[in-house]
Order: C-alpha cells, then sequence, then structure tokens
C-alpha cells in the first residue's frame, strides 16, 4: 500500500425527511445569501424544492432560484450562475438534485470567486485556490459528487467535456434521504448503479500490491449493487434497497476505497468524448465502454480480473488458464449490464463506429499516452472503441 493524505469533511445526514433540515445546515456552514440550483421541474413538481425552500425561510435564509440544470451540464448554466452569485453577494451554494447539478453547482462556486473564464480550471489542472461553500440535496445515487471534490461539465461550443478536482470543491454537507429516488425511471436507476460500479473499478484496477483491505471494501461495494440493483428496478419504492445504493454510490467516489493505490480513470475518459459527442447519459456509456477496456487490458494482470471474477461474480477458479476465469468475470459484467437495462455497444448507446476517429481526436492524446492500469495510446484508445463497438454477450 502507498503512503496517503485522506481527507473527506463533509457532513453526510442521511435518512427520510432529511430535506427539511436544509436551512439549519445552511446556516450551520455560515451561509446567508443562498443560490438554490436545480435541474427539472421534477424537484418543483414533487414538492422537493418546496419542503427545501421552506427550511431556508424557517433558518432566516435569503435565497435565489437557478433551475434548468441539463445531464451533461452545461457550461451556458454556469456562467448564468456565476453572474447571479456576483450581482447578488451570494456567499452559499444549495445543489438539489443529482451529480449534474452539484458538478454545475461546484463550477458556479468555483467561478464565482475568480475574475477569470471557470473554464480555465477544467481539463487544465490549474488548481482551484478558492470556492463558495456548497451543500447538496441529493436525488439519485450515481456520480458521487456528493462526497467527492470532482466536477465535470459539458462546453456547449464543441461540446467538449471535462474535469477539474479539489478538496476545496467537497461539499459542506450533503443530505441524503433514499426515499427522494422512489420515483426515478429504471433507466436512470441503472445508469447510476453503473456508474457507481465504475468508480469502484477504477481503483479496483490498480498496479500497486498489497492493498487488500480496500480491495475488499471494493468487493463490498460491488456486492452490494449486484443485489440491490435489480431489486429497486423490480420495486422502486423499497427503502432499503435504495438506501444501501445511496449510500454505496457515496463511499465509491469519496475515496475512501481509493487510498494508498494507484487509480486508473481511462474508462471514465474514454467515455466523456460519447457522452460529450452523444449526450448520452454517463452511466450507459460507461456500461459500454468499460467492459471493453477490461477486455483490451485483462493481460496486464490477469490475476486482478481473475480475482475479481471469482470474488465479485462467484466465477471458478482455472488455475491452469487463469485467463478463462478472467473471461468469464468481464462477460458476468457485461451480462449483468444488459439485464439491468443498460446498452451494450455502440448500436445500443445510439453510437456511430464510422465516428471513432473524432472521439480519439477529442480525446486529445496526440502521439502522447494516457496513464493508469496501463498507459494506453491513440491506437490503443481506437481498439478499445472499437471491440466497444461491437460487443455483445
Amino acid at each position: 500500500m502507498n503512503s496517503f493524505n485522506f481527507y473527506s469533511p463533509t457532513e453526510f445526514v442521511f435518512g427520510q425527511d432529511t430535506e427539511n433540515q436544509s436551512g439549519s445546515l445552511v446556516k450551520k456552514y455560515g451561509g446567508s445569501r443562498v443560490l438554490v440550483h436545480y435541474g427539472s421541474g421534477s424537484a418543483v413538481r414533487s414538492g422537493l424544492l418546496g419542503r427545501v425552500t421552506d427550511s431556508l425561510e424557517r433558518a432566516g435564509l435569503t435565497y435565489i432560484l437557478l433551475g434548468g440544470v441539463q445531464p451533461n451540464p452545461r457550461d451556458t448554466k454556469i456562467r448564468e450562475g456565476i453572474a447571479i452569485c456576483k450581482q447578488e453577494n451570494i456567499d452559499f451554494i444549495l445543489s438539489v438534485g443529482g451529480g449534474s447539478c452539484i458538478d454545475s453547482s461546484k463550477a458556479i462556486a468555483l467561478g464565482a470567486l475568480y475574475d477569470g473564464d471557470f473554464w480555465d480550471f477544467y481539463g487544465t489542472g490549474k488548481p482551484v485556490e478558492r470556492a463558495l461553500p456548497i451543500g447538496t440535496v441529493l436525488t439519485i445515487a450515481a456520480a458521487g459528487s456528493e462526497g467527492s471534490g470532482a466536477s465535470v461539465v459539458t462546453k456547449e461550443d464543441g461540446m467538449e467535456k471535462r474535469d477539474t478536482g479539489s478538496d476545496l470543491l467537497r461539499p459542506k454537507f450533503s443530505v441524503l434521504n433514499p426515499a427522494l429516488m422512489f420515483t426515478l425511471p429504471a433507466y436512470q436507476t441503472a445508469c447510476g448503479a453503473t456508474d457507481i460500479m465504475a468508480h469502484v473499478f477504477e481503483r479496483y484496477f490498480t498496479t500497486t500490491p498489497e492493498v487488500e483491505v480496500t480491495d475488499r471494501l471494493c468487493e463490498a461495494i460491488l456486492l452490494t449493487m449486484i443485489k440491490e440493483t435489480p431489486r429497486v428496478i423490480e420495486d422502486p419504492c423499497n427503502y432499503d434497497a435504495r438506501a444501501n445504493i445511496m449510500w454505496a454510490g457515496t463511499v465509491a467516489h469519496n475515496d475512501i476505497v481509493g487510498v494508498g493505490r494507484a487509480q486508473d480513470w481511462n474508462s471514465h475518459g474514454i467515455e466523456h468524448e460519447l457522452s460529450g459527442l452523444y449526450d448520452c447519459a454517463h452511466g450507459a456509456g460507461l456500461a459500454v465502454v468499460m467492459p471493453a477496456w477490461m477486455e483490451y487490458v485483462m493481460d496486464t494482470d490477469v490475476m486482478r480480473f481473475a480475482q475479481v471474477a471469482v470474488r465479485v461474480w462467484g466465477c471458478e477458479m482455472d488455475y491452469a488458464h487463469p485467463e478463462n476465469t478472467a473471461r468469464a468475470g468481464i462477460r458476468a459484467f457485461r451480462t449483468f449490464l444488459h439485464n439491468i437495462g443498460m446498452p451494450i455497444n455502440f448500436a445500443e448507446l445510439g453510437a456511430k463506429e464510422e465516428d471513432i476517429p473524432l472521439l480519439v481526436e477529442k480525446l486529445g492524446i496526440g502521439d502522447g499516452v494516457r496513464n493508469g492500469f496501463r498507459p494506453l495510446n491513440a491506437e490503443d484508445v481506437t481498439r478499445i472503441y472499437q471491440i466497444a463497438a461491437h460487443a455483445s454477450l
């Protein structure tokens, strides 16, 4: 295991009706003038937004509403939020929604205290030096942004999807009420589950030896998702299953399962170009990309792939030919994704094989490589997209 620093300061308030504590939590963390950032009209129709604003009013706080966040959140809405924060002297941002809304809120938070273009921080490695505090009321378990310092947003001009990260962007608090996910369509639930599992796999496939404790934590989350996802698809109002998934989504991405080990993140980077170009759901894109990546890089460490096949997917270990066990695990993963309603190839996703050169170009590798579990050059990424294009059960 490698040396590490782990910093996770977010207060998690978990349980039914916890959104009614939003106002007192904002006040606890110093907010007085609040930008309430939310997504679609469902937050209004469900009454959630009303409960949140009532809570803010009870706490004596001033607030301004900014809705309209789209999946793969756009820079245009972010710029609108930054302008409001600067004009209205906003000192706290409260995100009511899923990962897209939270990521948009984080971009607004850093842009509100920056004189230049907030996009300077995305995909550049430029460190975030200041940001407004944010809190979240989570409505879908997926991105894990409620407990992480990461943010991924899209520039509408060219549909470039890029990321940034900083501990300054970790929410001060996150309200997690599993009942808020009861009305999610099965497809969104499955997309979220896929994203959660991908966050774990990006950490699980590592070149760092002797990481048994985090291996076992990763495996526990994966086993939980395998058990609970079909349950909530069959019964969307199963509170206990929703609760397990919601907490799994948080711990999958606040890095408790990733400390002390090298991580990969190439599947996410490769997928970002799909959801950037086609505006598909991130989880759906990952369902297509991640098993293809696994097939391509499996030979880098066959025993690690065999290990997850046995421990998570229940495959029988073939000691004479561990590659057979590894492939069986990848097949099991792809079959699981298919069974919960996820696409497994380009055609099912709505992507086009003829766009692969454009996808590789947008990824920006050039003559270099993307480092990770296995370094990938442009030719490698092309092959992964090709495997994804033709994948089948």
